[in-house]
């Protein structure tokens, strides 16, 4: 099955390529004849099943890569893409975008969203606001993972960020923590800024002070949070007897760097990550941390984009997931 173009179908039956994609969008202004005459066309040119979308297209949008280029999240989300996307016969691939060159970025982007047979699964973690302007008024079917914008409704899958920071915290208060500082990356992609908004509600519904000298900032690499926290620990600070950071990378640098100084976790000092990367199950000690379903949210687009194609509506879905979290050896009950 071969893809159809907007373009296409538009030299075919005459009519405009606004005009093509509202009727293919099903939205208002269209009249039922001129409808019918597209959808004629566009079946006859090759649209099959799920109501035109014939593939998947994943997205990588790369800013920096701070975050990006260590995590193993947007694996996961991959392998959940692939699986459903064959499960519905859909052919998948997989795009990197630099977002760094916008205007290298706006001519790609012209290509990803001009397709409606491709449906577009983009991945948010590094974008801002002004990012997605790239993307505004996709002929592709299109859903955001781990990411949203505030000006645009697009469907979006994201993160219950706030909240499980906020259950990370209170895990090491009901072990009996009362100093839990916060490990903040020093790049601050949107999610981070939600989990610390969960550390900092946690500590003020306990009654427990936030210490401005226990929020540490360091890299979001495994080599730069291991530079940022060793830098810290050469002030000679005061230890908090337990840490949450924003992301397992930066747990993993850090764990170095506290080793270095012996510092033992969980004797010296607890530490919780969050997204459960592969690693955390074989670091020093195994990490505790709030594991992050990322191939059920890969597999929750696709059906997304299934069921936006088969059924449009005239708002967007966002859809919150929660996390679970994942006891290890890295956190220590206080008497």
């Amino acid at each position: 099955m071969r893809n159809v173009g907007v373009r296409e179908i538009s030299r075919q039956t005459g009519f405009s390529p606004a005009t093509v994609s509202n009727a293919l969008n099903h939205k208002r202004g269209v009249n039922a004849a001129t409808a019918a005459t597209i959808f004629r066309a566009a079946r006859e040119m090759g649209l099959g099943r799920h109501d035109h979308i014939s593939s998947i297209n994943f997205v990588m949008a790369r800013k920096t890569g701070d975050v990006l280029d260590e995590g193993t999240f947007h694996t996961g989300v991959i392998n959940g893409i692939a699986a459903k996307a064959q499960a519905e016969c859909l052919q998948a691939s997989i795009t990197t975008l630099e977002l760094s060159d916008r205007a290298a970025a706006a001519a790609q982007v012209a290509d990803i969203i001009g397709d409606i047979t491709t449906g577009v699964i983009l991945l948010g973690t590094e974008m801002r606001e002004e990012d997605y302007d790239l993307f505004k008024n996709p002929t592709s079917p299109l859903v955001v993972v781990d990411g949203t914008s505030d000006r645009i409704p697009f469907d979006s899958i994201v993160m219950s960020n706030e909240t499980s920071a906020y259950r990370a915290i209170r895990h090491l208060i009901d072990n009996g923590h009362r100093e839990i500082g916060y490990i903040a990356g020093s790049y601050r992609i949107r999610n981070f800024p939600l989990r610390e908004r969960g550390w900092r509600r946690a500590m003020r519904e306990a009654g427990l002070p936030i210490r401005p000298e226990f929020r540490v900032d360091v890299g979001t690499k495994v080599s730069t949070s291991y530079e940022g926290m060793r830098a810290w620990l050469r002030t000679n600070p005061k230890l908090p007897t337990a840490f949450f950071a924003e992301n397992d990378i930066m747990a993993f640098g850090c764990m170095r760097a506290f080793a270095e100084h012996g510092i033992a976790i969980p004797d010296d000092v607890s530490l919780v990550g969050f997204d459960d990367l592969s690693f955390a199950t074989t670091a020093i000690p195994p990490l505790t941390t709030m594991h992050v379903p990322n191939q059920e949210m890969g597999a929750m687009a696709v059906q997304r984009l299934l069921d936006a194609a088969s059924k449009p509506s005239a708002y967007s879905h966002v859809l919150h997931i929660g996390t679970t979290l994942i006891e290890r050896q890295s956190v220590k009950r206080l008497g």
